[in-house]
């Protein structure tokens, strides 16, 4: 079985792709499986057909990668992937449409304003607010705010990313994510900035964010955390893996922030670090992904996995 990882691409997040497509590859590579790096940046198709991939594993983050255009891709050409179908990758990628999916279900999310290239409008923001590009992954085009000076130019470089920004209320709290591999919450990770705000610089380039893997919760607050993550991959329709990050505010309640389809599996990803508290080695933990893949196989359609 030959496996294509699919890495790089021409997106913002390409570096960050890069390292988890390399981290599998050489996984894969140990597990004795034939794999191959593919770079979505190039022509993808002819990559495929040149090296006769029969199952695809996704490493793509960000445009093109995570927000369901590989995944029709290779659906047209009958191809089983890891990670989430067409309609999940879609709306998880875009930040304001999940947040009005989470809405209507009554679950619970921070506050909210959307501002648009074209009509920038700053009414009813709650300040201390969070800024992020409606579309991008890896806390890129990341700011919290606190006055609208702050908010004006965090907007600015927002908008450099995506159309649409979503301003979100801050939520003092911490902040926790919860891994779901095929449908099975993993443990949950605390994430712990030095500087209190978990942005770009905090997540890959410091090297002060500090990871609690357990997250030192009591059982019954694990419990409630992991259960909102799996409702919230099953309500988007997620398959075979994804990453749900929360804040717990007071009375140490969860809030949704938002929904990753494609975790990162780099050194420092969290993913990683849930399953191997788990007890999940890497390795294995990339097999199990590439398992779901052929067994959802969801080439030609949605996944049916519940």
């Amino acid at each position: 079985m030959q496996v294509g990882v699919l890495m790089g691409g021409a997106s913002s997040e390409r570096e960050v792709s890069l390292k988890s497509g390399t981290a599998v590859l050489q996984a894969l590579r140990k597990k004795g499986y034939k794999a191959v790096s593919l770079d979505a940046a190039e022509n993808l198709v002819s990559l495929i057909r040149r090296h006769g991939i029969e199952v695809a594993f996704i490493c793509l983050h960000g445009k093109a990668g995570e927000d369901g255009t590989v995944q029709g891709l290779l659906e047209v050409l009958g191809i089983p992937y890891t990670g989430s179908g067409v309609k999940s990758s879609a709306v998880a990628m875009d930040k304001i449409l999940t947040k009005k999916l989470l809405r209507y279900h009554g679950i619970p999310t921070p506050d909210f304003v959307v501002i648009e290239e074209r009509r920038k409008r700053y009414s009813g923001i709650p300040y201390p607010a969070v800024v992020k590009p409606a579309d991008e992954g890896s806390t890129i085009g990341i700011a919290r705010v606190a006055t609208f000076r702050e908010l004006q130019e965090a907007v600015g470089q927002a908008l450099a990313y995506s159309d649409q920004v979503l301003v979100e209320q801050y939520v003092p709290g911490r902040e926790v994510t919860v891994g779901i591999l095929d449908q099975t919450p993993l443990p949950v990770v605390e994430v712990r900035p030095a500087g209190g705000f978990y942005d770009f610089a905090a997540k890959y380039e410091s090297g002060d964010t500090e990871y609690l893997v357990p997250a030192p919760l009591s059982p019954a607050v694990t419990r409630k955390v992991q259960q909102a993550a799996l409702r919230v991959h099953r309500l988007i329709g997620c398959s075979g893996v994804s990453r749900v990050d929360l804040i717990l505010a007071k009375g140490m309640r969860p809030s949704v922030l938002e929904v990753n389809t494609i975790p990162g599996m780099t050194a420092t990803s969290l993913l990683p670090k849930a399953a191997q508290a788990a007890g999940i080695p890497f390795g294995e933990l990339v097999e199990r992904i590439l398992e779901t893949a052929l067994r959802g196989n969801k080439a030609g359609g949605e996944s049916k996995e519940k």
